[in-house]
């Protein structure tokens, strides 16, 4: 048996899920790494934002630690830090250009960086924008772990310059998604925080139904939904569901709808967490196209695809409940097979482990002025 690691995680957030997706992504895969016997710390940028609401306070599975500021940080624990066997910086974190540099210097074992915005984040660096990675910086990761696949790894190593990118796709906890039983009140659901760019298909593949359909009922969880949306009177807001009420609010659908933001399309290869949830909980799914989506879940087989507002419509009136559970049941063993937190966590520690550690010299001398 391996060694267990020492892994330190800078991230957005792991406590609170409020209008992003980073913090179920963390919690799934650091369960995970947690459960093969590893140690792993998680850092957090303390912002009145997500501390107001905060949904996992204190993790059972890694010691989560705020700080305030990056000199705060590095205070605090330039030690941990440089001792880690593996350090992994997140996409999105306050002050991330800083962030990188200042850990580098701290010449860690190996330095990763998890880029869950990985198609958002190339789109920013194409246009000057170095919100929280620089371009000067990619190269310096022992490892680049982006959430999109397929063609986004060739860019990232030829454009970019990264020496070793890797998809690390999001994935699902099957302990805490799962179906609960509970009758299916809604024929059409979706969930997620309000994109401008996701709105319009939102508006063709839900809202527009809904009106073509009123005898139906739908449902549309998520925050920061303008007050000027007209809703049908047939589709139900919620305006945030902490991770615990998900598999609650799948188990209750007949259908869940998958909506991805343009620069994902653009990008393919770059699944949803969402579509991972819902097939845990045994809730068929209904997705817009994007290029690698056969690769996750078939078309016809474990996923409907609609391109229309037609599409919706044919799905809800034509699929019976046989069909449905047998496209639920593909999507499902898929889930269960290529895409648990289990699995995307051992994928992730291997690749930690085949990488050497780096800088011991350097590092020795570094241990000598840090405080303990």
């Amino acid at each position: 048996m391996r060694c267990a690691l020492d892994i330190v995680v800078l991230g957005l957030s792991l406590s609170s899920s409020w209008g992003n997706g980073h913090a179920t992504t963390f919690r799934a895969l650091l369960r995970g790494v947690h459960a093969a016997g590893h140690r792993v710390t998680f850092l957090e940028r303390d912002v009145p934002w997500y501390a107001s609401r905060r949904d996992l306070a204190d993790p059972d599975f890694c010691d989560l630690i705020f700080y305030t500021s990056v000199d705060e940080l590095l205070a605090r624990h330039a030690h941990r830090l440089a001792t880690a066997d593996a350090v992994v910086i997140g996409s999105y974190v306050p002050q991330g250009v800083h962030v990188i540099d200042a850990v580098s210097r701290l010449v860690p074992k190996r330095l990763c960086f998890y880029d869950i915005d990985t198609p958002v984040t190339l789109s920013k660096l194409a246009r000057g924008d170095e919100e929280y990675l620089a371009r000067r910086q990619i190269p310096a990761f022992d490892l680049y772990f982006s959430f999109s696949g397929g063609k986004t790894i060739s860019r990232l190593r030829q454009e970019f310059g990264a020496s070793q990118p890797l998809p690390l796709y999001c994935a699902v906890d099957l302990q805490a998604y799962r179906n609960s039983g509970a009758r299916r009140t809604w024929d059409l659901g979706y969930l997620g925080t309000y994109s401008p760019d996701r709105q319009p298909a939102l508006e063709r593949l839900l809202i527009e139904p809904a009106r073509q359909l009123p005898e139906k009922r739908f449902v549309v969880a998520g925050p920061s939904y303008p007050v000027d949306i007209r809703w049908p009177e047939n589709v139900e807001r919620i305006e945030h569901l902490p991770p615990s009420e998900h598999a609650e609010f799948y188990s209750r659908q007949r259908f869940t709808l998958n909506v991805t933001r343009s620069d994902m399309i653009a990008a393919g290869w770059s699944p949803s967490v969402r579509l991972f949830e819902a097939a845990a909980c045994r809730t068929p799914l209904i997705s817009d196209w994007w290029e690698g989506i056969e690769n996750f879940f078939p078309p016809g087989e474990a996923l409907v695809v609609a391109r229309t507002g037609s599409d919706i419509v044919t799905a809800l009136m034509e699929l019976d409940d046989r069909q449905c559970e047998a496209i639920a049941e593909a999507a499902y063993r898929r889930v269960a097979s290529a895409h648990s937190a289990e699995v995307r966590a051992r994928a992730f520690v291997e690749a930690i482990e085949n990488v050497s550690p780096r800088g011991d010299l350097a590092a020795t001398h570094l241990m000598r002025r840090l405080p303990a």
